[in-house]
């Protein structure tokens, strides 16, 4: 039997050879706009892109001095909300609570996407929805085909799903590479992370 870490790091080099580099650099000229206007940035997810989204929203306040939230940080809401409303507005009703509008961004973390017809994160397509009729800017990170996401947002990275065994931890995994890539990106980043401001280089 093959090594499965060699298997699994051997895609990951595959994937990261195959990643849409002109997409990240749109999202990065996106996101100097966003910030030179005053926007800001909401990231939103589900499972483990919802704990993605967490990260990011540090990374981007800290780094990038971009105002960010990640709405289903706030546990009391996500739960009110869904014990009252129900699933699919949670993100939704947010965005509106927080009156986003054309100088903000969402951005998407998700595996699929989203797909109404199967009833898939119908939560993100709602958001997508709502964030459409504010004329706010919809960006993603997805795997798979895209789904909702990849049909219905303006700068949408489609991680390569060249190995469907696999396309979950790969997307996952992806994402907090193509962030971190965003917010070490000299346009956005503002601020060292602290190991590298405190480390000289040999």
């Amino acid at each position: 039997m093959d090594n499965i870490t060699d298997i699994y790091f051997s895609e990951v080099r595959e994937i990261a050879q195959q990643i849409d580099g002109k997409t990240i650099d749109a999202m990065v000229e996106r996101l100097v706009q966003l910030r030179k206007e005053g926007g800001r940035l909401f990231i939103i997810g589900v499972g483990g892109s919802a704990a993605n989204a967490s990260h990011a929203a540090n990374d981007f306040r800290k780094l990038c001095g971009i105002e960010t939230y990640a709405p289903a940080d706030n546990v009391s809401e996500l739960t009110a909300r869904t014990n009252d409303d129900g699933w699919e507005t949670i993100f939704s009703s947010w965005l509106k609570v927080s009156k986003t509008n054309e100088k903000d961004v969402l951005l998407i973390f998700s595996v699929g996407g989203g797909n109404r017809e199967k009833n898939i994160s119908p939560n993100l397509i709602a958001a997508i929805e709502e964030s459409k009729r504010r004329k706010t800017a919809v960006l993603g990170i997805v795997g798979r085909d895209g789904g909702y996401t990849k049909k219905a947002g303006d700068i949408v990275l489609v991680i390569p799903p060249i190995y469907p065994d696999r396309i979950t931890p790969h997307t996952e995994a992806f994402q907090a590479v193509v962030w971190h890539c965003l917010v070490s990106d000299p346009r956005l980043s503002i601020q060292k992370t602290k190991w590298e401001s405190v480390t000289k280089v040999p």
